[in-house]
C-alpha cells in the first residue's frame, strides 16, 4: 500500500494497480483474512485513491502459460 501511495502521488499521470489473488485453483488466494498477504488496508484505500484493482480470477484468462 505504502508503494502504491508513493507511486501515485503527484499531478501527473501514474498508474496503481492492486492484483488481488483470488484464484487459489491457479495461483494463491489471500485477501482480508488470510494467514499471509493481507490485501485489507489497501482494498479499503482503493476506492478513495487512482488505483486499479484486477481480480486475478475474473480479469485473467490464463495465470501461468503452459510450458507444452
Amino acid at each position: 500500500m505504502q508503494m502504491l501511495q508513493w507511486a501515485t502521488a503527484g499531478k501527473r499521470a501514474r498508474l496503481g494497480a492492486i492484483v488481488h489473488h483470488t484464484d487459489a485453483e491457479r495461483e494463491y488466494a489471500y485477501d482480508r483474512k488470510s494467514s499471509f498477504g493481507r490485501l485489507d488496508k489497501a482494498l479499503d484505500e482503493a476506492s478513495a485513491n487512482p488505483w486499479l484493482i484486477i481480480d486475478m480470477k475474473k480479469d485473467w484468462k490464463t495465470v501461468f502459460p503452459s510450458t507444452k
